[in-house]
């Protein structure tokens, strides 16, 4: 064997310390040249060939199975991720698999004990005939009765692919007359919307459309600061591929959207690289940019107005609606709602 086939063999490179594969992955990660980091290695009393061979490996992942011996957070993550594997094969046998349930009014405790404690997505219908909102909350009617009112609004969502993680550098304030006008008026389109961090229900003249709302029993009503929210849009707006970091249920007014759901234990595959997005665009995904998406298995529904969907903590979803759309989401429940979970950042 020549020096040269000697200094790539991954079997010197077994002889780095622990720490230091760690430190190549991330230098790498950050662009930092091969050869610099042979240097900085050297420098450290490393050998030569052992840091040449061990560059090479972690580069070329010819060394993957043996560097994970020597890192222990490699090692958990592994044993993480097969597990979500396995409780995806798992939820393949089950008869109702990729059906999202509809439930016709349902008990608190049934509630309770059937979805929200077992982490599983349902459709109540039957939940708001009693809601005057079903009746009254139209565009025109909220144009009427609250036209002069100013709201936050999402603009110049389809110059930025990144518009929601972007969100604070689109809100604008317009009347909410003029806003109505602009759904009417404007057709399909992605490019404004309504969305839930506008606070827009704890605006002091907008407060009494609550009182059309009948809280469900599971719902606090005496907890709704940042806990309940106003989402208006034209048909085509877009909720990009996310998790929340907690329940909530969204209850459909007017219009109608196409939901698309993922389990959690997926996550492994979506691309997950800054807080709760997926690179991933279910409208229209890239399978050679992404292809471990190719085996995820996405639940789809339409929901009609008068229908609530709950979404579990964890559970990926994309939204998109198909006529203007006029929903309330809630976070409020009677039940523990408060999670801690690590957010990613990761170098794309």
């Amino acid at each position: 064997m020549t020096a040269s086939a000697n200094q790539h063999d991954p079997k010197i490179a077994i002889q780095l310390p622990a720490e230091w594969w760690q430190w190549i992955q991330e230098n790498q990660s950050l662009h930092v040249p091969d050869a610099q980091l042979i240097e900085m290695m050297v420098r450290e009393s490393i050998a030569m060939e052992i840091a040449t061979s061990a560059v090479e490996a972690v580069r070329t992942q010819k060394i993957y199975q043996t560097s994970r011996c020597h890192n222990t957070e490699a090692q958990l993550l592994a044993k993480l991720e097969s597990m979500l594997a396995i409780n995806c094969q798992l939820a393949e046998l089950a008869p109702n698999f990729g059906i999202i349930t509809r439930c016709d009014r349902i008990s608190k405790q049934e509630f309770l004990e059937r979805y929200y404690a077992t982490n599983t997505p349902v459709i109540l219908t039957g939940m708001m005939q009693d809601w005057a909102a079903m009746s009254d909350w139209t565009p025109e009617y909220l144009q009427t009765n609250y036209g002069s009112v100013a709201v936050e609004i999402q603009t110049g969502r389809n110059s930025d692919s990144d518009y929601e993680i972007n969100t604070y550098h689109h809100k604008k304030i317009v009347n909410l007359s003029e806003y109505v006008d602009m759904l009417v008026t404007g057709g399909e389109t992605n490019d404004y919307y309504m969305v839930a961090n506008n606070a827009n229900l704890e605006r002091a003249e907008l407060k009494s459309l609550l009182k059309d709302i009948v809280f469900p029993d599971f719902l606090n009503p005496n907890h709704l600061q940042q806990q309940v929210f106003l989402w208006f849009g034209p048909a085509g707006t877009i909720t990009p591929l996310h998790h929340d970091a907690l329940n909530l249920i969204m209850a459909h007014i007017c219009g109608r959207k196409r939901w698309r759901l993922i389990s959690p234990n997926y996550t492994p595959l979506l691309y997950n690289y800054i807080g709760v997005f997926s690179k991933v665009d279910l409208e229209k995904p890239d399978y050679e940019k992404y292809p471990l998406f190719k085996q995820v298995h996405v639940m789809e529904t339409v929901l009609e107005p008068g229908e609530i969907i709950f979404i579990p903590v964890g559970w990926w979803h994309q939204v998109k609606a198909l006529d203007i759309s006029l929903s309330i989401s809630f976070t409020n429940f009677i039940f523990p709602n408060s999670y801690t979970y690590q957010k990613p950042h990761i170098p794309d």
